[in-house]
């Protein structure tokens, strides 16, 4: 895994999570590491164990120089539709730095851009630069966190463990219970749905 993109530059990793799910915010973070941070175990966060994902959360804020984690509600996501609002939420993420990074890491293929800051967009950029893999982790973390809460809202969704994904108990928990405030209506959540 690379340590930088553009050597002697203050660059930003940025990722979201949460982007397939039916409830919940989606969750982004923006992370400027030092070059000498040595987290050995940084991997993008569908790679590593929640456990594992746990136990870095407070190394990567430790040794991170900045480092931002922004929210998009299911409201602000049906309005605006989920590529948009993980654009927002990256945005919301670096308007958090307390350091003004040069370049930002965007892991995927498209990214609305920042004011006056370059970007570049990175396929797969969470299994190959450590900033993008420690903001993945963070945004991963930090929207699980979220689910775990409005678990306790609700628990008949039962997020603290799908978190909000569409796995086959979440849809009959839906079916079973209805829609609830987080829930993102513009998405599919039952057959038939109009």
């Amino acid at each position: 895994m690379h340590p930088f993109y553009t050597p002697n530059t203050i660059e930003a990793g940025c990722d979201e999570a949460g982007r397939g799910c039916l409830a919940g915010p989606v969750v982004a973070s923006a992370v400027i590491l030092p070059l000498n941070h040595g987290i050995d175990a940084l991997n993008d966060s569908k790679q590593l164990s929640e456990k594992k994902r746990q136990a870095l959360v407070p190394i990567i804020k430790e040794k991170a120089i900045a480092y931002g984690i922004g929210y998009v509600t299911p409201q602000e996501i049906d309005e605006i539709n989920i590529l948009n609002a993980s654009f927002l939420a990256m945005h919301r993420a670096i308007d958090q730095l307390v350091v003004h990074p040069e370049l930002l890491l965007i892991d995927g293929n498209r990214f609305n851009p920042y004011p006056n800051i370059q970007h570049q967009c990175i396929i797969k950029g969470d299994t190959l630069y450590q900033s993008i893999a420690a903001a993945s982790i963070l945004a991963k973390e930090s929207r699980d966190d979220s689910m775990r809460n409005l678990h306790l809202e609700l628990p008949h969704y039962n997020w603290q463990k799908n978190k909000g994904y569409p796995t086959k108990a979440h849809k009959a928990a839906i079916l079973q219970n209805g829609i609830s405030k987080h829930h993102r209506k513009s998405f599919k959540l039952f057959p038939n749905q109009k």
